[in-house]
């Protein structure tokens, strides 16, 4: 029997591909093993990579934590009671035998779905990956465990309170996202572009501000592991593992090398379709709420009005 290939050398290769998007034929003349070998490689150590760093770089948020997040939120992107931004991304892939077209997606080539809930410090706090590619953000959401707990109140966040240096209403803590999720409580949506007083355009400035980090964290995602950047010609599985692999060893160097990045908004991943969806009252008045507060004295930016 031929030696089994060692630890070291299954870790390797696995972040060899995630870097560089070298092909398995690439592998097999770089290392000397055969193409399904690679390939059984790189979905074993990924799925060890997951179990090991996911517990220790994307546990859970506790009510502490939300509230640190949100701090960092307020100082960075000037969005008060801010607990992370979401977004949803495709990652191209092959097309997977017997799928039909539920992975085909509106811009006319194979994927699934990365989704991802973000902090200010560009890291992810919460993914769900392997959705269809043909589904939108906010079915994507609906059907992903974090929606449900969002939806359940089951994700402990910290209580309702007012916004800075005011005294009345007391503000739910919310997640800020893009024209494809619907309007919430706990979840702020632009408002629609037609029509829009000076109010409603500093509202979706001040959204945006905060929105883009989750932008930001797929740039950068796709720049550090760079298989990203072409179609994954994986199984399905292994392709899913390795995205998932890849989000916790993002979290795993930002948290090494620290938060200091110059912010880009380019990246390789596409957004899903955006749909209209329907938002509760509640949520729309929690919006007008924060549109009020942002022209206010205490909520205003001095440069906000030229932004717009």
């Amino acid at each position: 029997m031929r030696d089994c290939i060692p630890p070291v050398e299954r870790l390797v290769i696995t972040l060899r591909y995630l870097a560089t998007g070298q092909s398995l034929a690439s592998l097999h003349f770089a290392f000397l093993i055969g193409k399904s070998t690679a390939s059984m490689v790189i979905r074993e150590t990924c799925l060890a990579i997951w179990d090991v760093l996911h517990p220790a770089v994307m546990a859970q948020p506790q009510k502490e934590d939300w509230l640190q997040i949100a701090d960092i939120f307020f100082q960075s992107c000037n969005f008060p009671n801010c607990v992370g931004a979401i977004d949803g991304k495709h990652i191209r892939v092959k097309k997977p035998i017997r799928s039909g077209s539920q992975f085909f997606n509106y811009k006319k080539y194979f994927s699934f779905v990365l989704f991802a809930v973000c902090d200010a410090n560009y890291c992810f706090r919460y993914i769900d990956v392997g959705s269809y590619g043909s589904s939108s953000d906010s079915a994507v959401l609906g059907h992903s465990a974090f929606g449900q707990m969002l939806n359940n109140n089951e994700l402990d966040l910290p209580g309702n309170t007012t916004l800075p240096g005011t005294t009345y209403p007391s503000m739910p803590f919310v997640f800020v996202g893009d024209e494809a999720f619907a309007l919430g409580e706990h979840l702020m949506r632009p408002y629609s572009s037609r029509g829009l007083s000076i109010a409603r355009r500093v509202f979706n400035y001040r959204l945006t501000r905060a929105r883009r980090v989750v932008e930001c964290a797929f740039g950068i995602l796709a720049n550090k592991w760079r298989f990203l950047h072409s179609p994954i010609h994986l199984k399905l599985e292994t392709a899913i593992s390795a995205v998932k692999a890849a989000c916790v060893l993002h979290n795993f160097v930002r948290v090494r090398d620290g938060f200091n990045f110059e912010d880009s908004l380019s990246h390789s991943l596409e957004s899903p379709n955006p749909s209209g969806v329907r938002g509760t009252r509640h949520g729309a008045a929690v919006r007008d709420h924060f549109t009020a507060y942002f022209l206010s004295p205490h909520g205003a930016l001095p440069w906000q009005l030229e932004a717009i």
